[in-house]
C-alpha cells in the first residue's frame, strides 16, 4: 500500500525579502521533479508586499500570515504544525535550488536510516563554496573566533568550529546543520520536538541539532545537490541588533547545554570581543573618519546593549 502522505513538506519563513522569496519559490516548483511536495510560507509581518505576491503568483502555497514578527523558531514551529510530508525541509527565503537537490536529499535519507537530518552543498551567489555545517561552538572555539585565530591555517584546531580545512566536497558527519537548508525525518521532529522559541533569531538550529544528536541521530553533510544562499538577507536589516541577537543566542546555548558558568564565560568572551572592536574602530576613525566611525558606533551600541538590562 502506497504512503498517502506527500514526499516532502517545505517550510519557508519570510520577512521582507520579496524578490528573493519569489526566486526561491519558483526554484522549488521548478526543481520538484516527480516529488509530491507541500510548500508552506510563514510570513512574519512583512511590509514589502511579500504575502500578496505569494497569494497572487503561487496560489498552490499554504501561507500563514503573522500580525507581528514572531521570530525564526516560532514561525517554523507554526509551519511544522501543518506539515504532512514524510520528510521536512527548512529552507531560507534567500535561497534558490539547483538541479535535483531535493530529490537527491530525500533519496539520501531513504538510504541512510540512522541519519536524522542532512545538509547539502551551499554556494554563494558567485558559486563559490559557502561554509555551512559546523561543529558545536565550544567555549574554546568561541575564543578562537573572537580573537581572530580561526583565520590561521595552522594549527587546524583554530578552525575546528567552522571546519575551515574542509572543502565540503565529501560526505561527513557534522554537529550542526545550517537552517538555510536542513532536511529531516518526520520521526525526528516527533521524537525531539520543535525548535526552542526562547531563541528568537540565531541559535535555534544549533540547539535543535544538539538535541537531535543527544537523541541518538546522526547529522550528515552530503554534497548530493546544491543550492545558492545569499546569506542573512533578513538579518542585515537589523544592524547592531543582529549582533546583539547573535550574542544572546550564543550565551543562551552555552547556559542551556553546559550550565550557568559556561553561559557567563561565553558572555565575558563576547563582551571582550565587542569592547576590543569598539576601541579599535574608534581609534581608527581618527584617520579614516566615515567608515571607521560607523563601525565604532556599531560596536559601541552592541556593548551598550550587552550591559543594558
Amino acid at each position: 500500500m502506497s504512503d498517502p502522505r506527500p514526499d516532502l513538506s517545505i517550510v519557508i519563513v519570510e520577512w521582507n525579502t520579496i524578490d528573493m522569496l519569489r526566486d526561491c519559490l519558483a526554484s522549488v516548483f521548478d526543481k520538484a521533479g516527480g516529488l509530491d511536495i507541500q510548500v508552506i510560507v510563514v510570513d512574519n509581518a512583512s511590509s514589502d508586499g511579500s504575502p500578496e505576491m505569494v497569494e497572487a503568483e503561487f496560489p498552490q502555497v499554504t501561507q500563514i500570515r503573522n500580525a507581528d514578527n514572531r521570530g525564526f523558531a516560532a514561525a517554523n514551529n507554526q509551519g511544522f504544525e501543518i506539515c504532512t510530508g514524510r520528510y521536512i525541509l527548512l529552507l531560507n527565503s534567500d535561497t534558490y535550488l539547483l538541479d535535483d537537490v531535493m530529490g537527491a536529499s530525500l533519496r539520501y535519507l531513504d538510504n541512510h536510516s540512522t541519519v536524522g537530518a542532512m545538509g547539502c552543498l551551499v554556494l554563494n551567489p558567485d558559486r563559490t563554496m559557502q561554509r555551512t555545517c559546523s561543529m558545536w561552538p565550544r567555549l574554546l572555539d568561541l575564543m578562537f573566533m573572537s580573537s581572530g585565530l580561526w583565520k590561521l591555517k595552522r594549527p587546524k584546531v583554530f578552525g575546528r568550529y567552522q571546519m575551515t580545512h574542509w572543502q565540503r566536497n565529501d560526505e561527513r558527519a557534522v554537529e550542526v546543520i545550517s537552517g538555510c537548508y536542513m532536511m529531516l525525518r518526520r520521526e525526528v521532529l516527533e521524537q525531539v520536538g520543535q525548535l526552542d522559541e526562547d531563541f528568537f533569531f540565531f541559535g535555534e538550529e544549533t540547539d535543535w541539532c544538539r538535541r537531535m544528536r543527544d537523541a541518538g541521530w546522526l547529522l550528515m553533510f552530503a554534497p548530493v545537490g546544491k543550492i545558492v544562499h545569499y546569506g542573512s538577507a533578513s538579518a542585515r536589516k537589523l544592524n547592531h541588533k543582529r549582533d546583539l541577537m547573535l550574542t544572546d543566542a550564543t550565551v543562551r546555548l552555552h547556559r542551556k547545554h553546559s550550565g550557568r558558568l559556561a553561559g557567563s564565560a561565553a558572555w565575558v568572551t563576547l563582551f571582550g570581543f565587542n569592547v576590543s572592536r569598539a576601541t579599535f574602530w574608534s581609534l581608527r576613525s581618527v584617520v579614516q573618519h566615515d567608515r571607521a566611525a560607523l563601525r565604532a558606533k556599531h560596536f559601541r551600541n552592541v556593548v551598550i546593549g550587552m550591559i543594558r538590562p
